[in-house]
């Protein structure tokens, strides 16, 4: 029996190789077809195939990474062959079932079969940008009489908890924008990034509680708002602008609001962006829950649509199409304007995704363009301004460890009467060694803020004085004129008498 079961084998083999080799791929491709169809008549299982990387671009699909991530727990418990990978953003060691290997999973009482696979190409293929070697997918296999719930319930369900998973146990990342010239190289990117370790909250902020709580207040509703958004007709966005003299805790804020709703930062350079296309660009490519950042804005470009004139050349010559081309090709200067970036901010590709945060800082707000920084572009304006006795005693604790002190009360007193910021008082509260004590570091303060008053009364004295010899100099030049003026009249009106007389 075994000797006619293997000739049968060998025969199948041997007619599917020739039917391969020698069948025309127009005929072969009819045959294949109407096979598949006469199969299921008889297999009473849909199966539905989720690739790695689809589209034009070639992007990985948001919906495979969502299913990895959703049957790592389920290949774990019941799978008997997995694969162990140390994810560069993870902390601990990811199981994945193998390739080939299956898994079940349950949905509303429906068994449903989940299976790894992978396809390597036959021919080798040489290119500057290589592909990958393999294409990998996942393969759900359902039974027909349960497919609408699958399709429209479960489905939903697995992507819903894959990107909740994930985005539960990610590590957040600070990006940076590369340049464009680097964007289409062989794996370029538009952003790099690096892990955001950043310790700061608002409860070592050194600002005012009721003005830290409205803050985080706002941060909340917001992060909860997509609903509110979509009712009121706006795009799920928010813009803060922060502005202060520096040292007052800028970026710290920043750091705090992306702890507080665990988001990614975008830390935006505009003088490494080209023009606007680029710009939209480098928005399509941020992700949904982060916090896109210029600092310093007033300093980044010039904004205010009154860019200096370059010189035009004197030789028609060098005026030719080819020369004109290839000096735009070598200028390195932003063509970032001013509508490129309301636009960016407030137009239609703001838009594009949800839950962003924009977040401008500036040193000097009277620099910027009202145009930029409106309510409903920047719609909250958060001052930050010098250190308070309420943010010194946050200070206190963070740096020194102490609620209360008999030199509290002296700093208080010094504080209302000279500006200091808070990146000084930390730096004075700060011990430089480990013998020193919490009221040395306190009387380093008080010594720093003596010197910054008197140092702030020398400036007014100055100032006055300049005023004041401006002053005199302007009566001086006046009566000076007044003189000049009496003189030429005097002169003539006796003329005038003369050729009266005569």
């Amino acid at each position: 029996m075994w000797s006619y079961v293997g000739s049968a084998t060998a025969t199948l083999m041997f007619i599917y190789a020739m039917f391969q080799q020698y069948f025309p791929y127009q005929l072969r491709d009819h045959i294949e077809r109407y096979g598949r169809k006469l199969v299921t008549f008889a297999y009473p299982y849909t199966q539905i195939t989720f690739d790695e990387f689809t589209g034009e671009r070639m992007k990985r699909s948001e919906a495979f990474s969502a299913i990895q991530i959703y049957l790592s727990s389920k290949s774990s418990a019941s799978a008997k062959r997995l694969k162990a990978d140390v994810v560069k953003d993870s902390q601990s060691v990811v199981l994945s079932m193998d390739y080939n290997e299956e898994v079940i999973d349950e949905f509303q009482g429906v068994k449903v079969w989940w299976a790894a696979s992978r396809s390597i190409p036959k021919t080798q293929q040489f290119s500057f940008y290589p592909a990958a070697d393999e294409k990998r997918y996942y393969k759900l296999t359902v039974h027909n009489s349960c497919r609408e719930l699958i399709t429209k319930s479960y489905l939903s369900h697995v992507l819903k908890e894959g990107k909740a998973i994930a985005t539960k146990n990610r590590q957040r990342k600070l990006y940076c924008n590369n340049p464009s010239q680097n964007w289409y190289r062989y794996k370029g990117t538009k952003w790099s990034h690096v892990v955001f370790e950043h310790p700061a909250s608002f409860d070592t902020l050194a600002m005012e509680a009721e003005k830290k709580e409205e803050i985080k207040n706002d941060l909340i509703k917001f992060s909860k708002g997509k609903d509110y958004y979509a009712r009121i007709g706006r795009a799920w966005k928010r813009g803060y602008l922060l502005y202060g003299p520096p040292g007052t805790g800028k970026s710290t804020m920043i750091a705090a609001m992306a702890n507080l709703l665990d988001y990614d930062v975008y830390d935006l350079e505009l003088t490494a962006v080209k023009d606007n296309t680029e710009l939209r660009r480098l928005l399509i490519e941020t992700s949904n829950k982060s916090i896109i950042v210029i600092e310093d804005i007033d300093c980044s470009l010039d904004l205010t649509g009154q860019r200096e004139t370059k010189k035009k050349e004197k030789d028609d010559e060098e005026k030719d199409p080819i020369s004109k081309k290839a000096k735009e090709e070598e200028s390195t200067d932003s063509k970032v304007t001013l509508s490129g970036l309301l636009n960016f901010i407030d137009g239609l590709w703001s838009a594009c995704g949800g839950e962003r945060i924009i977040i401008f800082t500036t040193n000097y707000v009277e620099k910027l363009d009202p145009a930029l920084i409106r309510r409903g572009r920047m719609d909250k304006h958060i001052e930050m301004s010098y250190c308070c006795f309420e943010a010194f005693k946050v200070l206190a604790k963070n740096y020194l460890e102490i609620d209360f002190h008999p030199l509290f009360g002296e700093i208080g007193t010094l504080l209302g009467e000279t500006k200091i910021t808070p990146a000084d008082v930390a730096e004075n509260l700060m011990p430089k060694s480990d013998e020193e004590k919490e009221e040395t570091c306190l009387k380093r303060l008080i010594e720093a803020l003596e010197a910054a008053k008197e140092e702030a009364i020398r400036k007014k004295e100055d100032e006055e004085a300049r005023l004041k010899a401006e002053k005199e100099e302007k009566k001086k030049q006046q009566s000076a004129e007044d003189v000049k003026k009496d003189g030429t009249t005097d002169k003539e009106v006796k003329e005038n008498g003369e050729q009266s007389i005569k």
